[in-house]
């Protein structure tokens, strides 16, 4: 006798298929062995109410606060529990009430359906980059004298560029050129001292690699002349709020873009009151926000990667929490991307003090991020993480993964 740990549909029909259950069966019973928990912040206390009954009524509960029944609060959050199949059922159920219980529903099916996809399509202006069948590596060259890891060592554009093309042959999907410090306490620099650092690099990377370049800015201007140079995908840590005409040069560039969140700016972001009252919650909601924002302004859905911005405004134990618990992130149903190569959190964990010795830290996290559902990691030492990312992906099962006896 064992326990069975299922995670996903694809797992428990698996499962099923192997004690040589009807076809027909396994559609009806496979949703069945799946559990889910939704959490809907701040909801009406009749609504909770009715939300409660209906669940109640098909086998399943709700959890909500316990001055709710009576309605002596205002509001309270709910947590739907019960099988995908009894939530699914809850969510048709209620798209017929009144009270926004119809866009409730509506959003709890489209939650699901986020939830299962596992394959993205990126177009930039000279291809189509895949994204599922493997986990993407995506290279960084700081081209600055001040990045907390390796500032100063590749300031020269030659030095970059060299760097760059190993990165390429050491297995990096992606190469990521940056010339402003994101470093806590960083100040921002000029356009012009941007792009004089970063130019030459992209430039030169044309030549020699055939992998896309990703320019990491938060300057249209910068963003813009990199495209035209041969960048190929934006990456704004602002999620494109520092500069207003960020979007629109996106849109017209037809770029993907990755939209991080950050509280604050890199000079103050680890400063003063870093308390969530909702860790994963709030940056869920401000990356629906810039994704509304980004398709407002005409970039299309399929070309935006989010990045929960880990190191970005938290702390050691909220990076901690947003890579145990990443997989919530799916809900908003676009390739997530993770950045933790030799961040301080890792220095705080393990007592190493040089960011350049945590590549044992960095190795533990890249692998637990691809388990609970990262598409791309933001590395510096890419032949290692490359390594790590393969292993970790035979481990989920992703793709068909080159396993020696």
């Amino acid at each position: 006798m064992r326990y069975l740990h299922l995670t996903s549909l694809p797992e428990a029909i698996e499962e099923l298929k192997k004690v040589g259950a009807d076809l027909h069966g396994i559609d009806a019973m496979a949703p069945k062995m799946i559990n889910a928990n939704i959490l809907i912040e701040d909801v009406e206390c009749r609504v909770a109410n009715i939300m409660k009954q209906e669940m109640l009524a098909i086998g399943g509960d709700a959890a909500v606060a316990g001055g709710s029944v009576g309605c002596s609060i205002d509001k309270t959050d709910a947590i739907i529990i019960g099988t995908t199949k009894q939530i699914k059922r809850f969510a048709d159920k209620i798209s017929s009430q009144p009270f926004g219980l119809r866009r409730t529903g509506n959003d709890i099916m489209k939650l699901f359906e986020n939830m299962s996809q596992d394959s993205f399509t990126l177009r930039t202006p000279m291809r189509e980059i895949s994204i599922g069948d493997h986990t993407l590596i995506m290279g960084t060259i700081n081209v600055t004298p001040d990045s907390f890891s390796d500032g100063g060592l590749f300031s020269n554009a030659g030095e970059a560029v060299d760097h760059g093309v190993q990165m390429a042959k050491d297995g990096a999907d992606i190469l990521d050129i940056g010339g402003e410090s994101s470093r806590p306490g960083s100040i921002p620099v000029s356009s012009e001292e941007e792009l004089d650092r970063v130019i030459p690099v992209v430039e030169g990377l044309i030549k020699r690699v055939s992998v896309p370049i990703s320019i990491d800015t938060t300057k249209a201007d910068v963003a813009r002349t990199a495209v035209e140079s041969g960048a190929e995908i934006i990456n704004d840590i602002s999620a494109m709020r520092f500069d207003e005409r960020m979007p629109e040069v996106a849109a017209n560039c037809g770029t993907p873009v990755i939209l991080m969140h950050m509280r604050g700016v890199p000079e103050n972001m680890q400063k003063g009151d870093l308390t969530y009252q909702s860790l994963s919650g709030e940056i869920i909601e401000f990356l629906e926000n810039r994704i509304d924002r980004a398709l407002a302004c005409g970039i299309d859905i399929e070309n935006i990667i989010i990045d929960p911005g880990i190191g970005f405004g938290k702390t050691a134990e909220d990076n901690v929490k947003l890579l145990k618990y990443l997989r919530e992130f799916k809900a908003l149903g676009r390739p997530i991307l993770v950045g933790t190569s030799r961040k301080a959190f890792l220095g705080k964990i393990t007592g190493e003090e040089v960011p350049g010795m945590r590549t044992a830290g960095t190795a533990a996290t890249i692998t637990a991020a691809i388990m609970n559902g990262a598409n791309i990691v933001r590395v510096h030492d890419v032949k290692i993480m490359k390594q790590v990312a393969e292993t970790a992906d035979a481990i989920v099962g992703g793709y068909s993964a080159k396993v020696s006896e």
